[in-house]
C-alpha cells in the first residue's frame, strides 16, 4: 500500500484559510481598497502571446532590485512568500537541525519546519506578545539552521527594533535568518538597507546569513496574483535558485510589477488610510475598555475576552468577517481585525460596539447582514451563507 512519508502523513490536513466571501471580509488581512488602478489597466492589456508563453522571471526581478537599490543577483521573486518560506526552509532545513522562532507568530513556520523533520524551538512572548529577544539568544544551538521572524509580527502588529534583529543575526551566523517583511509598507522600518550597502560589500561580509522577504498581497493589494520576494546576499540566493522552479511566477504578475511600483502614490494613499484605520479602532477599544496591541500592520489584535467565538459570530451576523485569534499561543480571547477603507470603517465601527456591548443578546436575536454591499471590494464573489473557518492560526 503506498504511503506518504510519516512527517506528512502525521501533518494536521490543510484546510483553506478562506472563511467565507459573504461579507466584509476583515479576518485575511488583505487590502480592502483593492489595487492600483495602472495594474488593473496593465491586466487588461495583456496579450494572447503574454498568456500562451512561458513567463521570464529575471526581467521582474531586475524591476525588484532597481526599486531595492540592490543586485538583482540578490532578489528572488516567488509564488507569494508562502513558496519563498518553502524555499528558504528545505534549503537549510533537515531532521536534525533546528528551526527557531518565538510564538505568536505566523502559522507557516511550524507547519513547514514540522514536514521537514526539523526540531521546531519555540519560546513563547511574555503579556505584552513583544518579540522575545534574549530568549531567542539564548536559545541559539549548533543544530539552529533556520531563525523565522514576522517583523511586523502576524498577528500580534508588533514590530521589533532593526538593533534586535541584526543582533540576532549576527549570533547566529551559521543559521539562516529570515525577517518577514510582508506588513513593511505600514511599518516604514526595514532591515532591507542592512543586507547590502551600495557597494554590495561591506554589510554582505557582516551579515551573509540574512534574508528579508516581502510581498505585494498587502499595501499593493494583489494577493490574487500571489507576487512574493525574497532577498539575501548572492551566493544564498544562488543556492535557493538551484531549487525553484522555473517559471514559479505568472506572466499575469510579472506584467503588473513594473505599474504597481510606479504607482506608489497608490501605495502611500492606502497606507495613510489604514493608518487612520488603525487610530479610529485604538479610540474605540479605548473607549471600550479592550486591550490591544498598538500596530504597525494593516490589522489591529484586540482581546475580547472569554466571549471571542461569541463576538466573531456576531461581527458576522453584522456581515463582517473577522479572526478569532485564541488558538495562537498567548493570544486566548483575541480577535484581529484588518483595517478597511474609511468608508467601510464607518460600518465597522459601530459593529464592533454592538458586538462588544450585547454579545449574548446577539446570540439570540439572528441578525441578519447589515453591511452595505456597497462597501465590499469591487467583484468579491458572495455566497448565501456564512462558514465557520477550521484553519484558525492563519
Amino acid at each position: 500500500m503506498l504511503k506518504p512519508r510519516e512527517l506528512i502523513a502525521g501533518l494536521s490536513p490543510y484546510q483553506s484559510p478562506i472563511l467565507s466571501r459573504a461579507g466584509l471580509s476583515l479576518d485575511l488581512n488583505e487590502s480592502m481598497a483593492g489595487c492600483s488602478p495602472r495594474v488593473l489597466a496593465r491586466l487588461r492589456s495583456l496579450s494572447a502571446a503574454e498568456v500562451s508563453m512561458y513567463p521570464q522571471r529575471e526581467v521582474g526581478e531586475r524591476l525588484m532590485a532597481n526599486s531595492l537599490n540592490i543586485a538583482p543577483e540578490q532578489v528572488l521573486l516567488t509564488n507569494g512568500i508562502d513558496e519563498a518560506l518553502l524555499l528558504l526552509f528545505s534549503s537549510y532545513l533537515g531532521p536534525s537541525d533546528e528551526l527557531l522562532f518565538a510564538d505568536p507568530t505566523f502559522v507557516m513556520y511550524p507547519m513547514l519546519g514540522e514536514a521537514l523533520g526539523a526540531q521546531v524551538v519555540r519560546p513563547q512572548s511574555g503579556a505584552d506578545l513583544a518579540l522575545p529577544v534574549a530568549d531567542l539568544l539564548a536559545r541559539i544551538s549548533p543544530r539552529t539552521r533556520v531563525i523565522a521572524i514576522a517583523n511586523p509580527n502576524n498577528p500580534t502588529g508588533l514590530a521589533a527594533p532593526r538593533a534586535d534583529l541584526l543582533k540576532i543575526a549576527e549570533a547566529a551566523p551559521d543559521a539562516a535568518v529570515l525577517i518577514d517583511e510582508a506588513y513593511f509598507e505600514f511599518c516604514g522600518e526595514t532591515i532591507v538597507e542592512t543586507i547590502v550597502d551600495k557597494t554590495l560589500i561591506a554589510d554582505l561580509t557582516l551579515h551573509p546569513n540574512l534574508f528579508v522577504a516581502r510581498t505585494f498581497s498587502k499595501a499593493y493589494g494583489l494577493a490574487g496574483l500571489r507576487l512574493g520576494v525574497l532577498t539575501g546576499a548572492p551566493e544564498q540566493i544562488g543556492y535557493l535558485r538551484r531549487f525553484g522552479l522555473p517559471f514559479n511566477v505568472n506572466a499575469a504578475a510579472l506584467a503588473c510589477i513594473e505599474e504597481a511600483l510606479a504607482d506608489q502614490a497608490f501605495v502611500r494613499d492606502h497606507v495613510a488610510q489604514v493608518k487612520e484605520g488603525r487610530e479610529r479602532l485604538a479610540q474605540l477599544f479605548n473607549e471600550l475598555g479592550l486591550r490591544f496591541w498598538p500596530s504597525q500592520t494593516n490589522f489591529v489584535l484586540v482581546r475580547v475576552g472569554a466571549s471571542a467565538q461569541t463576538f466573531v459570530e456576531s461581527m458576522q451576523r453584522r456581515g463582517i468577517l473577522v479572526h478569532d485569534c485564541s488558538a495562537s499561543p498567548g493570544c486566548d480571547g483575541c480577535v484581529r481585525i484588518t483595517v478597511g477603507t474609511p468608508r467601510q470603517m464607518d460600518a465597522v465601527l459601530q459593529a464592533i460596539r454592538e458586538a462588544a456591548e450585547s454579545p449574548a443578546r446577539d446570540a439570540n436575536a439572528g441578525l441578519s447582514p447589515s453591511v452595505d454591499p456597497n462597501l465590499m471590494v469591487e467583484g468579491r464573489a458572495r455566497h448565501p451563507s456564512l462558514h465557520r473557518r477550521n484553519f484558525k492560526n492563519w
